[in-house]
């Protein structure tokens, strides 16, 4: 395979919000995985208000190591050359019945837009036809359901077009989302990428669609973001997905109906290529309304963690955390006397032991001690979905025998919900917001756990316990 062509003039990129610069600019933290990056003296100034933009051959450099390193993010409501003709786009969309969610996509879509309607055998088909029909759409009848990925990659044998845009029946991009989603594939490398999905707006909602309102499990907040395993943002919805058909290969993973999303995006960061997520794109999505069918669907989402594991072992673990912030967790939650004192000199053997592998830097304890912290809240966070969703099953028996571990659970889930209640900014009240957080982790803890004993494994359930990434 020839190298990618560098990334073009004009093109512009901005440290993420979550990136820290130290040392007079030469000093990078931050990306995904966490890191140290040092610029050389030459690269500093080219860098100017936390913002490059790509003019030369070395500025085009520096952007891709940024870029790569999920340190930068393409600006590409500015600089970034302009976006590709629709006439490249092939939207493919995967259906079975739903004929009005149809009608209403390929509306919004218009009449220019070359669609793929992927009819995966309907129990109506004749309804899927007439709205199809309607729209100028090209319809393929699936005479055996094969589920969503598979009639995607049907419809993906079919794109002559350098570029698809998978988006399912129930969702609705609004305009420009595709404009600005195109973008981003001035960055040769780029793949795939995502836009952020929101509710369609509903008059008077449930208390069900006010919590997917501010907690949906299909929205990966406000941030762009490098997509892949073990970052900020890990995976990417299939709901709506736009594509670079030549590096998709064969496209979703075979035979799969849950979590195939989270593999294509997996596989694509793997390969070498670029995920991107795009949240000032935004495709809006007809969420669940009612309890029992949200609840079903978050368990359904669970059950993908046993088929994750199988295709990505390294990857699926439910937290991933360094020998010291395990040693420090299982110091608090032993809720001694000395379990704080202990955890605080693990943490300052941390800063010392750290301080000592960034010669580098002009205040070595400084940044040790900020990654550290930044190791200390990443590791609570993560021990509070242990208790509240992964592992709830097994942290329910053990509740019914140890006091220890029915304080450490109502500490969590009160800290849990609280932080989640302000984070969103819910239109719920707290207490409605919290009850319907923890269904949100039963359901999915159930579904991870059914995926692990039908599979008869408990690779989804082991965290993984891996040293800090150095720069």
């Amino acid at each position: 395979m020839r190298p990618p062509a560098r990334l073009p003039d004009g093109m512009v990129v901005r440290l993420g919000d979550r990136v820290r610069v130290e040392d007079d600019g030469r000093a990078l933290v931050g990306g995904a995985p966490l890191r140290v990056m040092y610029l050389k003296p030459a690269a500093v100034p080219l860098l100017r208000g936390r913002r490059l933009t790509v003019t030369d051959a070395q500025t085009a450099a520096l952007a891709d190591v940024l870029l790569g390193a999920g340190l930068a993010d393409p600006v590409v409501s500015e600089g970034t050359p302009g976006p590709l003709s629709e006439s490249e786009v092939t939207w493919v969309v995967p259906v079975r019945d739903r004929p009005e969610q149809l009608d209403r996509l390929l509306g919004a879509l218009g009449e220019g837009a070359t669609v793929i309607v992927v009819d995966d055998a309907s129990r109506d088909p004749a309804a899927v036809r007439r709205v199809a029909d309607a729209h100028g759409a090209r319809l393929e009848v699936l005479a055996v359901n094969v589920g969503p990925a598979g009639a995607r990659n049907h419809g993906l044998r079919l794109v002559t077009t350098p570029f698809v845009a998978f988006v399912d029946s129930d969702a609705v991009p609004e305009p420009g989302a595709l404009d600005l989603l195109l973008r981003h594939f001035a960055d040769p490398r780029v793949a795939l990428v995502a836009p952020r999905i929101l509710a369609l707006p509903h008059p008077r909602p449930t208390a069900v669609e006010r919590y997917e309102d501010a907690r949906s499990s299909l929205d990966l907040g406000e941030q762009p973001a490098l997509v892949r395993p073990r970052s900020w943002v890990s995976w990417v919805s299939s709901t709506c997905l736009v594509g670079r058909v030549e590096l998709l290969g064969e496209g979703f993973g075979d035979g799969m109906r849950v979590a195939e999303d989270v593999d294509l995006a997996w596989r694509l960061d793997a390969e070498g290529h670029r995920v991107r997520y795009e949240p000032a794109a935004i495709v809006r999505h007809e969420h669940r309304a009612t309890l029992v069918p949200w609840l079903a669907r978050k368990a359904f989402y669970g059950t993908g963690a046993h088929p994750l594991a199988v295709r990505h072992p390294e990857e699926v673990a439910p937290a991933v955390l360094a020998p010291w912030s395990a040693a420090m967790l299982l110091a608090l939650l032993a809720q001694r006397r000395w379990s704080v004192p202990v955890a605080l000199a693990i943490a300052a053997v941390t800063v010392v032991r750290l301080s000592r592998r960034l010669p580098q830097s002009a205040h070595p304890l400084a940044t040790a001690s900020r990654l550290t912290a930044d190791g200390v809240g990443a590791a609570l966070v993560q021990a509070m979905a242990l208790l509240l969703r992964h592992w709830w099953p097994g942290v329910a028996m053990a509740a019914v025998v140890s006091r220890r571990v029915r304080r450490a659970v109502a500490v969590a889930a009160l800290v849990d919900s609280l932080i989640e209640w302000r984070r969103t900014r819910s239109s719920l009240g707290p207490v409605r917001f919290a009850v319907l957080r923890r269904l949100d982790d039963l359901a999915y803890g159930a579904g991870v756990w059914w995926s692990a004993l039908r599979g008869r494994s408990t690779a989804a359930l082991r965290p993984s316990f891996r040293s800090r990434p150095r720069g």
